[in-house]
Order: C-alpha cells, then sequence, then structure tokens
C-alpha cells in the first residue's frame, strides 16, 4: 500500500505540469496504447492484450460511443464498464479536467473526421426511427391493452457498413383474438431497409439521414397479418442534441403501395423530446424518459390524421450500456373507436460492443 502511494504521488508530481491531453496521454497511457494509439507490443507491455483492448486509429470502434463513456472508463477503471482489469482507475491520478483532455487528445487519433460522433447516437425511442447508423438486435412487443387482444412482436437486425450506412431486416409475429373467436398468429411482412447518413455535426449537435424500405407481403392478409402487397417506404430522419443532456427527434416519410386497389397510399411524421440522467455523478447507469408524438393519414378522401402520445423511459441494463431497455404506453388521441391503447416495450441488444453475456 505505501508503495502505491509513493507512485501515486510520483505520478501526481509528473502531472502537475502537464497541460495539454498529449502531454497528459504522453505520461499516463503511452506504455500500454503506444505513442501512436495502436498499443504497445505486448513485449513492452508486460501483459497479452485482452480481445477487447481499444486500437484508437480505428474510427469505427472510437467514433461510436459519446464522451462520457470513454471518461467513465478512465475515471473509473475497466470493470466499471464490464471491460478488462488492466485498464485501471486515474481518479486518484488525474483530475476531471485533464481526464477530458486525454479523452480529446486520444479521440483524434481516428483519421477521418466524417465518421459520425457517438455523441449524435441518440436513445432509441419506440416508435421513431433515429438517423445515427447502428449494429443492433431489437425485440419490441406491442399489447392491446382494450377490445378482443392482440400482440405484435418484431424482430429487427441492423447491420452498419462504411462510414455513414446501415441495412435492416425486421419480421413482426403477430397473435390476436378477435371480438368472441379463438387465438390465432402468424409473422407478419418482412422489412429490408437501407440508411444513409446525409448530414452530421458535433458542433451543431446534429445528424440527418435517409431510408428506403421495401415491405414485402409475406404475411396473410386475409387473417390480418399482412397488407398483401408490396409497400415501399421513404423516410428521413433527425436527431438534435438540447442543453442540459436533452435531445429531440423527428422522422417524416410516405407509404407507397405497388397496387393502390389493395392498400392506401399514406405519410406520417414523428416526433420525440427527452433527456437522459446518468447515475454516479454521470459516470454510470443511464435513465432516459421522453415523449412522442404520432401522426399518420391515409392519403384517401375523407380520412383524417391520426395522432397518438408515447410516453416512455429507457434505460441501460448492463454495466457496459449495449444492452437496454425501453417501456411506455402508446395512447391514441382521436378517433379511438377503432384504436386501442397498447403496452408497448422493447428490449435492445447493440452487438457491436459485446455478447449478451459481456459487460454486466
Amino acid at each position: 500500500m505505501q508503495g502505491k502511494l509513493c507512485a501515486l504521488l510520483l505520478l501526481q508530481g509528473i502531472l502537475s505540469g502537464q497541460e495539454t491531453g498529449r502531454e497528459i496521454f504522453r505520461a499516463t497511457c503511452v506504455a500500454c496504447h503506444g505513442a501512436d494509439g495502436r498499443g504497445a507490443p505486448d513485449t513492452s507491455r508486460g501483459f497479452q492484450a485482452p480481445p477487447t483492448f481499444p486500437n484508437f486509429t480505428g474510427c469505427n470502434a472510437t467514433t461510436r460511443e459519446p464522451d462520457r463513456d470513454w471518461i467513465a472508463i478512465v475515471h473509473n477503471g475497466g470493470p466499471a464498464r464490464g471491460f478488462s482489469e488492466i485498464m485501471p482507475s486515474f481518479r486518484e491520478a488525474l483530475t476531471g479536467e485533464q481526464i477530458e483532455k486525454v479523452v480529446q487528445y486520444l479521440r483524434g487519433f481516428c483519421p477521418e473526421p466524417s465518421w459520425p460522433r457517438g455523441e449524435l447516437n441518440l436513445p432509441r425511442a419506440l416508435v421513431t426511427e433515429k438517423a445515427f447508423p447502428e449494429d443492433e438486435m431489437v425485440i419490441d412487443a406491442a399489447i392491446d391493452a382494450e377490445g378482443g387482444g392482440g400482440i405484435t412482436n418484431r424482430l429487427v437486425y441492423e447491420r452498419r457498413f462504411g462510414i455513414r450506412n446501415q441495412i435492416e431486416l425486421s419480421l413482426p409475429f403477430r397473435f390476436q383474438k378477435p371480438g368472441s373467436g379463438t387465438w390465432f398468429g402468424g409473422t407478419g411482412d418482412l422489412t429490408l431497409g437501407f440508411k444513409r447518413v446525409l448530414a452530421s455535426s458535433l458542433r451543431t449537435g446534429s445528424i440527418l439521414s435517409v431510408s428506403g424500405e421495401a415491405v414485402l407481403p409475406t404475411g396473410n392478409a386475409a387473417r390480418g397479418l399482412g397488407k398483401g402487397v408490396t409497400v415501399f417506404e421513404g423516410f428521413a430522419a433527425y436527431g438534435q442534441l438540447l442543453p442540459r443532456d436533452g435531445f429531440l427527434q423527428f422522422q417524416g416519410g410516405f407509404e407507397a403501395p405497388t397496387h393502390a386497389d389493395d392498400a392506401a397510399k399514406a405519410v406520417f411524421w414523428r416526433a420525440v423530446v427527452g433527456r437522459s440522467f446518468a447515475q454516479e455523478k454521470g459516470h454510470g447507469r443511464l435513465w432516459s424518459p421522453m415523449v412522442e408524438l404520432l401522426a399518420d393519414r391515409e392519403l384517401v378522401r375523407g380520412e383524417g390524421i391520426n395522432w397518438d402520445v408515447v410516453p416512455q423511459f429507457q434505460v441501460t441494463l448492463s454495466r457496459r450500456q449495449h444492452i437496454r431497455a425501453n417501456a411506455g404506453f402508446r395512447i391514441p388521441v382521436n378517433n379511438t373507436g377503432s384504436r386501442s391503447t397498447q403496452v408497448v416495450f422493447y428490449l435492445l441488444w447493440d452487438w457491436f460492443d459485446g455478447g449478451l453475456r459481456d459487460g454486466w
């Protein structure tokens, strides 16, 4: 213990004259992470690097998370976020300002500035699509709280490729009980989608994407499990950071069936506003209450706009924050005779950040 204290006092003495992120990095991090951020050789490090050992020049890994996550690891050490105990805590050796400086420096190792930054990866809402491209698996569900009964589950697979692109596959499973009848179920219409980020700026705190989707008629339309016709969808998604960890997201688009006699054209727009709160002085579990306002209208004479409001609450479950859950209620504001309130929720796995059993 006395030797550790002496080493700590020596390190603090060395760092007392360090003012820039580069100087702090070279005084505290080079022995393990190397001067170029790629990682020092195992022979000079004195240990074999774990699979999660970072290469700071790899933009695909170093741009995805916000500064908050990097600061938490430097402050509390690797185990605080479910990573290796080889990464020590620097909260006794570095001030908060010094940690912020060194994080900004190491994030500069990414040589390509066009990668969207993790600060723009806003919490996923229950309905509104976000603009940031992801590697995620999501299981969501909507349970009718009124009427004869109905449960819609959906499995969503998202894969990011390149700097700004994402592909998506979505397959719903529907179980319903019409009136006094018996329960029945089956798969719905398969959706294939592509997303492209058009613009992102950490300075303005904004990100804009466009997406195109094809909804294929794989569900049984006669039993209400699909539309019975291929539908093409297009939409834009926008995200905006707000002061004090607040955020705003917007999505607007259209639906165009290949046969207008079988399904109507429609337009929709959605907005969500919320705010995130982190425990442990910003280093721990993240809580994100938010509310969505949804609107859609079929482009048929005499049809009006359906309005819904969706209060909800997202929370991170794992220490690594790659497993998250969200739950809320989808409440019709108008046309309530034909539309029921639903209990809605999802379970999200950001599989790029680790396996289901990692990071707890």
